[in-house]
């Protein structure tokens, strides 16, 4: 079985820099919208194809892994701006109360993305270039990260000393921990549905990272 570590993966990807996602992805038959409804997961599909992720592939095993992420940029005001934040990994409160941050699931994940930018020209739009492509290798010293992990320790805190339900969106420079799913009542059962929430990388964090991209 052959594998695919991310620095294969991102020079495979790079290759397609400035083509068009989807004629690819109708080239590789991944269905995007054919259907009459959109494959949410298209981009995704394709992404992973190119990278040379497909049947008897694997990703490099622990240590070397890494995750496709791809995110829309569109153009406000004669600027390329992300057009939306990146989900990172799920909170699961008693890793996040055990683990700092250079130990916890969110540093591993955030370290280890490939990450895409993709333009956005609109929903079922009919072309979607890939923008640039690069892998968040950031210095343990660096400044961002340790405003990053500034934002993780106030949310560890908050957690610990408040509990789950007073995590909010509203905190975090870089990182948020946001509620993910549908949340609220369940028609069927009438009973509330389980928050849960997740980390997201700000759109500030987004374009800055798309900014410093090599």
């Amino acid at each position: 079985m052959k594998i695919v570590t991310r620095i294969n993966a991102i020079k495979n990807l790079k290759k397609y820099v400035g083509k068009d996602l989807r004629k690819l992805a109708l080239q590789y038959r991944v269905t995007t919208f054919e259907t009459g409804r959109q494959n949410k997961g298209w981009k995704g599909l394709i992404l992973e194809r190119l990278a040379g992720l497909e049947t008897n592939v694997s990703k490099a095993p622990n240590g070397l892994s890494y995750e496709l992420k791809s995110v829309s940029f569109r153009y406000i005001k004669d600027e390329l701006v992300p057009k939306e934040t990146m989900a990172i990994t799920m909170i699961n409160p008693e890793e996040l109360k055990k683990h700092s941050f250079f130990e916890s699931h969110c540093w591993n994940k955030l370290k280890s993305i490939v990450f895409c930018a993709v333009m956005w020209h609109g929903q079922n739009a009919e072309k979607a270039e890939l923008l640039k492509v690069a892998s968040l290798d950031f210095a343990e010293d660096d400044e961002l990260i340790k405003e990053i992990k500034a934002d993780y320790d106030f949310v560890r805190e908050k957690l610990i000393r408040h509990g789950f339900n007073k995590l909010t969106g509203k905190d975090g420079k870089w990182i948020q921990a946001r509620t993910k799913g549908t949340g609220g009542i369940n028609p069927r059962t009438g009973k509330r549905r389980p928050i849960t929430r997740a980390f997201y990388a700000r759109i500030a964090l987004v374009k800055k990272i798309f900014e410093t991209a090599s």
